[in-house]
């Protein structure tokens, strides 16, 4: 058979269809001969011809793992017997794989043999064949090995000596990437040995072939990825080498990218051994040239080039990777160390007469803003943000447009502050942008994405600016040419309408009758214009206000089904799901007839692999002649043959997978809105509930970070929304299910906080637990163990014990300072502790309260940043307003008491008027929980002669309100009620009005004449009259009564100051009592 079959290999290369055709058919009718395996082989060792002896070699292989099982073990064996010859190298290669996946190396010990004769030749080229066989047997089944690892790395030490042989560095480099994930403690001490000698390999394969360099270089992310603590004594030397290649121009892009993101990796993994082994410095001195070098002659950065369209330009290259170092310092490392070796050599760059260096300076200061936002908001917010306006006017276009990133970036992430300047960058970035040259979309649509993310968070102050505003988009959605232009408008009357809400009212309609046509448009190139419009139409819902909206709601839910029946586009579809959550929160009852159509289409998006694409390691030429051989046989396979055929066949040769992000999106937004949806249309959601958390639930381990955090959210919204399905129609049936859900969500959410390596996601996780026992509050603890369980997660996340906390080792004496994200998570993690103690009886919280007051009251150190200070006294607080309402709280409070007032105290003398609102506010409530506990009261009014800040004024009266609520016998009212009333009404924090009215009515009913004869009676009768109007509480009715009797003209003066509505609403109250 063996001359046969050669004679139809050799058809098959030939250049004629009807000759390929015939060789096939015969092809297949050969392989149904069980004497094909013998012959292949046969074929592989004796053609002279090699494009035949590779073609045979490739169908053994495919033969092999499509038929295992059906093979003789002659022939298995007969078929190892070849794996020696060299003329095929990759293909036997690969054939040996295959098998090494059905038999483990320790049952095939020819092949044991091989690999040490050919690995240890004395000719360079048997080894690199041996090297070569190691790699792809190893790869194809890692585990398999672990009992040779340790004989596998000396040999890997030994070759990697081996300088001079290129080929055979990369494969023992390939081989030891393959094997770090299963490698063990045993195994430690012989991997990091092999570091030093790893890195000169690495330096050698460079100059022999840069593109094996850069595939080799994984082994870093590797080996930081399963065991960074290997790398840990060579951190320095990993860093010196990734800085020399990132820096050195002369090499391909690809592989300085390689080098340069290994250097953000471990920063983000291990940025407290950086900074002990002073690598900060080094690094920033290396990145700082690549970040703000000029292109080569006659090019533009990517960023820069002016694209058509507008889109975003790819940013896979040195000059992004040395921002994002940046960008990783920044979310990693104390901006207070960071800042003191950054400044000098971003102000350098600032002041440069090279616009790239100035580029640079901007770009730095920009990506700086979401890390550190805490440290430029506190300390330098006017003067970095005055030259990135003095940038807007710069000669140059890169350093204006460099400037308009960085303006859109402050404005993103230093809310509430940046806001403050309004007065200033609203013209400023309206004049800019009407002086601009519409044909230059990309330029143009930084200048809207500057001006989008300052106005979004503007609120009412944004009112001045609308007509202009609205003017220019609305022209720009009927006039413009260019479609980008259309889409930049669109997008920017969704950032109006987040901050005007009901103000864009008059607005709305010809806003809606532009959008219309984008809407419903069928044209591939109008695709990006009408996703745009459907976010803005889904902001628009959620903003422009409930009356307004909801005649349109049933015609949005139709628009949304219509669009997804009729296009298949991610993006399409990830807008609908949008727009159907926002239209739950207006019209819920207009999603109730849809559920069915929403939900699948839904669902089918989380359970799709569309999107991902295998990347495959050769040309599968010869699948088809072996697809099929058995037709004749077919009942003989089993669902068991099928199900390992088809799931060897898909993933053996798989080099890799990508996902388009567009269908990433699409899922994170599936999540997002079916646990909004669920939550408002409540109990015509019941029918569909299983199912969706069944899939969302599925999401919870999806590769990307974003998915998970949006699937953790949606398992927690679908706890809420069974809550509130119970409270609404409380049956056995709906509370058995919501402990149902209780008992699978809390535990999944305690688990992850626990082993989740990527701390946004558990951010989300606690922001979410917390919704939770806000919600469901005693219902979380009726399983015994849930408040243990839970106050544990919350000590460890303060603890740093943590997957996604780098908790330093021997650091920890530089505790107090952190990163700002490292802070923040700190701060997701207290929030829970005011919810947990509001929601069980206070002595059973109070061992777990014990252990976690310590790690909150020691934020409160002076030394500690104001962020810190202001978290820990503000948690302080909540907590003791907590205990106000529960069982036992008050007893608890007090025993507290003696431990809490020094901190309270302190704080209140903090030279930060935020950490001294926090701390009025937990002194006032420290009184309202303990009772009668010794507080000096007129120092407590001098503070209020003595501060400026408007806000702790508000909280000074509120925490005098609490002590006298708690205590009225002790406080000396004379001297307190008129301090009192002499600071109303208030200013800013208008939600403590409840409690300075309710306290003013109760003194009024314990010693009217104090009220009554107050000096400034007009004054606190119109404040009264105010929040009344909000509230129509009894007790303020029968005050005001008092007042319009016993003090008619000063009664008569206030109530002729209200507006006439409010007058008409004050007579019918005081009528009707």
């Amino acid at each position: 058979m063996t001359e046969e079959l050669e004679q139809i290999l050799s058809q098959l290369t030939q250049p004629d269809n009807a000759v390929i055709q015939q060789a096939t058919a015969e092809l297949k009718q050969a392989f149904k001969d069980p004497a094909i395996i013998p012959a292949l082989c046969a074929v592989m060792s004796g053609s002279q011809n090699p494009q035949i002896r590779q073609s045979a070699a490739v169908m053994l292989r495919l033969r092999v793992k499509k038929h295992w099982k059906k093979i003789i073990p002659n022939d298995r064996e007969r078929s190892a017997e070849f794996l020696s010859l060299h003329t095929v190298q990759h293909s036997l290669s690969q054939l040996c794989a295959v098998m090494v996946k059905h038999e483990t190396p320790d049952h095939w010990p020819a092949l044991l043999q091989l690999l040490n004769e050919s690995t240890k030749s004395s000719n360079p080229n048997d080894r690199q064949v041996g090297l070569l066989l190691l790699n792809k047997v190893v790869e194809s089944n890692p585990e398999s090995f672990k009992p040779h690892y340790r004989q596998l790395l000396q040999l890997l030490a030994t070759v990697l000596q081996d300088v001079n042989n290129p080929t055979a560095l990369y494969y023992s480099i390939l081989t030891l990437t393959a094997i770090t994930a299963y490698s063990g403690t045993e195994e430690m001490n012989q991997m990091r040995s092999i570091i030093p000698s790893l890195i000169v390999a690495l330096k050698h394969l460079i100059k022999a072939n840069e593109d094996q360099a850069s595939e080799a270089m994984e082994v870093f992310n590797e080996l930081m990825e399963s065991e960074v603590s290997i790398i840990v004594p060579h951190v320095a030397d990993i860093v010196s080498f990734c800085l020399e290649v990132g820096s050195d121009t002369t090499l391909d892009d690809s592989l300085r990218v390689k080098a340069l993101s290994c250097i953000a990796f471990l920063i983000k993994l291990k940025s407290k051994t950086v900074m002990k082994q002073k690598l900060l410095n080094p690094i920033l001195q290396s990145i700082f040239p690549v970040l703000s070098a000029a292109p080569p002659p006659g090019e533009e950065d990517p960023e820069d080039e002016e694209n058509d369209d507008g889109g975003e330009p790819a940013n896979d290259n040195p000059k992004h990777c040395a921002a994002q170092i940046i960008d990783t310092m920044a979310l990693h490392m104390p901006p207070e160390k960071l800042f003191q070796q950054l400044m000098p050599l971003t102000q350098a760059c600032l002041t440069s007469g090279d616009p790239y260096q100035r580029k640079g300076g901007l770009m730095c200061l920009a990506v700086l803003a979401e890390g550190c936002a805490d440290h430029i908001r506190t300390n330098m917010l006017s003067s970095v943000l005055q030259t990135v306006c003095q940038s807007l006017s710069d000669n140059n276009q890169v350093v204006r447009s460099a400037g308009l990133f960085a303006l859109g970036q402050f404005s993103e992430h230093l809310q509430p502050d940046i806001s403050k300047y309004c007065s200033e960058l609203m013209p400023l970035l309206l004049g800019y942008l009407s002086s601009l040259n519409q044909a230059k979309v990309g330029h143009v649509t930084k200048a809207f994405y500057a001006l989008e993310n300052f106005m979004e968070n503007l609120g009412t102050d944004i009112e001045p600016y609308l007509p202009t505003l609205m003017e220019t988009m609305l022209s720009a959605l009927n006039n413009a040419d260019n479609l980008k232009i259309k889409e930049l408008a669109v997008s920017a009357i969704g950032a109006i309408a987040n901050a005007a809400k009901e103000l864009l009212v008059p607005y709305f309609p010809p806003v809606i009758e532009s959008l219309k046509g984008f809407l419903t448009t069928t044209t591939e190139e109008m695709r990006s214009l009408q996703t745009q419009s459907l976010d803005t139409l889904s902001v628009l819902a959620r903003t422009i206000g409930k009356d307004v909206f909801s005649p349109l709601a049933a015609e949005c839910v139709q628009l949304g089904l219509n669009l997804t029946d009729t296009i298949d586009d991610p993006d399409l579809r990830r807008c609908t799901y949008s727009l159907y959550s926002s239209v739950s929160t207006v019209s819920p009852e207009c999603l109730t007839p849809h559920l069915v159509a929403i939900t699948t289409v839904m669902m089918l998006a989380l359970k799709s692999n569309e999107g991902i694409t295998a990347h495959l390691e050769e040309d599968k030429t010869f699948v088809l002649l072996d697809d099929d051989d058995d037709d004749d046989h077919e009942e003989e396979k089993d669902v068991s043959d099928f199900l390992e055929d088809d799931s060897e066949t898909d993933v053996h040769d798989v080099a890799g997978f990508s996902v388009e992000n567009a269908y990433i999106d699409e899922k994170e937004d599936a999540c997002d809105a079916l646990g909004e949806i669920a939550f408002n249309t409540g109990t015509a959601f019941q029918p569909f509930l299983e199912s969706s958390f069944q899939q969302v639930y599925e999401m919870r381990d999806f590769p990307h970070d974003d998915v998970r955090r949006a699937a953790f959210g949606a398992l927690g919204q679908f706890c809420q929304a069974q809550h509130k399905v119970w409270k609404e129609n409380p049956t056995e049936a709906n509370h058995q299910a919501l402990h149902k859900l209780l008992d699978v969500v809390l535990p999944c959410f305690l688990a992850a906080i626990k082993t989740e390596l990527e701390r946004h996601v558990v951010m989300g996780i606690l922001e979410t637990m917390n919704g939770v026992v806000k919600s469901c509050q005693g219902e979380v603890f009726k399983n015994p163990e849930r408040l243990k369980e839970i106050s544990y997660a919350i000590r460890d996340v303060l603890k740093k014990k943590t997957a996604c906390q780098d908790s330093g080792g021997d650091d920890a004496d530089d505790d107090e300072q952190q990163a700002e994200y490292d802070a923040m998570l700190l701060e997701f993690a207290g929030e829970g502790i005011p919810l947990v103690a509001s929601s069980v009886p206070a002595d059973s919280f109070a061992p777990f309260l014990n252990d976690l007051l310590p790690l909150i009251m020691s934020k409160a150190k002076s030394s500690c940043t104001v962020a810190d200070r202001s978290f820990s006294v503000g948690t302080i607080g909540e907590i003791l307003q907590a205990l106000v309402s529960v069982s036992g709280g008050r007893g608890l409070a007090g025993r507290l008491s003696n431990r809490l007032l020094p901190v309270l105290v302190a704080g209140v003398r903090d030279s930060d008027p935020e950490v001294r609102n926090n701390s009025v506010f937990g002194l006032g409530s420290l009184a309202e929980a303990a009772g009668p506990i010794i507080v000096s009261y007129p120092s407590n009014i001098c503070l209020c002669r003595i501060e400026s800040d408007l806000r702790v004024i508000d909280n000074l009266c509120a925490a005098l309100c609490r002590m006298i609520m708690s205590n009225v016998d002790a406080v000396p009212l004379e001297q307190v009620v008129p301090a009192l009333v002499a600071h109303l009404p208030l200013k800013e924090d208008m939600e403590e009005n409840k409690t300075v009215f309710k306290c003013l009515a109760m003194v009024y009913t314990h010693t009217p004449a104090l009220v009554q004869h107050t000096p400034t009676r007009p004054l606190l009768i119109s404040t009264f009259f105010c929040f009344f109007i909000e509230t129509a509480q009894n007790t303020l009715v029968m005050l005001i009564k008092e007042f319009a009797q016993h003090h008619s003209a000063d009664f008569h003066t206030a109530v002729t100051s209200l507006p006439g509505e409010q007058q008409a609403k004050l007579s019918a109250a005081i009528s009707a009592s």
